[in-house]
């Protein structure tokens, strides 16, 4: 018995619609029936940037930086930035992250030299903001952004996701969609979907060495 040699399975937006209906006891029958899921998938993928990183969508950025400029507009798209340094003469300089209240404390915000610290201030349109400002322009910032899932805009959209994370999207929408038209499959489909998110956020995760040493020293010094 031969198998496939096939690994390109792959769903569009109204198979999994079409699953999710059926998950629920239900048939997709109306056009507002496509028009309501669609809307509860778009919202669904909104609350997935709420519960924490999704590695697939995090993306290396560079920006230019211009003398005496501390604030750079990011794309709509950017939810937060992971990491940020700052690249001179082929050297990367590490950043520290502020808060706001640490940023609007800067006492003298026109200071110039290489940035070492900033700010994300995540308004619609995210603003970068460091310093001290850059005393030149030929220095680069390289940045992780957490961006934005794409919408689901037609039925015939595949979803930007891996394929890991498949079953937790099906489990899901069968859940938003219970709330409105099964209501008595809800705490079931609830369940089933957290556990499958679950599941897959924790296979998400980076693969890097942990390792914790016990302190061995005195409580009380010598």
């Amino acid at each position: 018995m031969a198998v496939s040699g096939s690994t390109d399975f792959e769903l569009d937006v109204s198979d999994y619609i079409e699953e999710a209906f059926e998950r629920c006891g239900l048939e997709v029958r109306t056009g507002y029936d496509l028009k309501t899921a669609k809307r509860s998938l778009n919202l669904m993928l909104a609350d997935w940037a709420n519960r924490g990183l999704n590695s697939w969508t995090i993306s290396q950025r560079s920006l230019a930086l211009t003398v005496s400029d501390g604030e750079y507009d990011l794309g709509t798209d950017v939810i937060d930035i992971l990491n940020l340094v700052v690249r001179r003469n082929n050297t990367d300089y590490s950043l520290d992250r502020l808060s706001r209240s640490d940023y609007i404390t800067i006492p003298n915000k026109t200071t110039t030299g290489r940035p070492n610290q900033w700010f994300l201030d995540r308004q619609l349109t995210p603003v970068l903001k460091i310093w001290p400002l850059p005393e030149n322009s030929t220095d680069v910032i390289y940045y992780d952004a957490l961006t934005r899932m794409d919408d689901a805009d037609t039925f015939t959209n595949t979803l930007d996701l891996p394929f890991r994370f498949y079953p937790c999207l099906a489990a899901g929408l069968a859940y938003y969609i219970a709330m409105k038209r099964a209501p008595d499959r809800v705490q079931l489909l609830k369940a089933v979907y957290e556990e499958e998110f679950d599941r897959a956020q924790s296979e998400d995760r980076d693969r890097a060495s942990f390792n914790v040493v016990p302190y061995s020293g005195s409580y009380y010094g010598s």
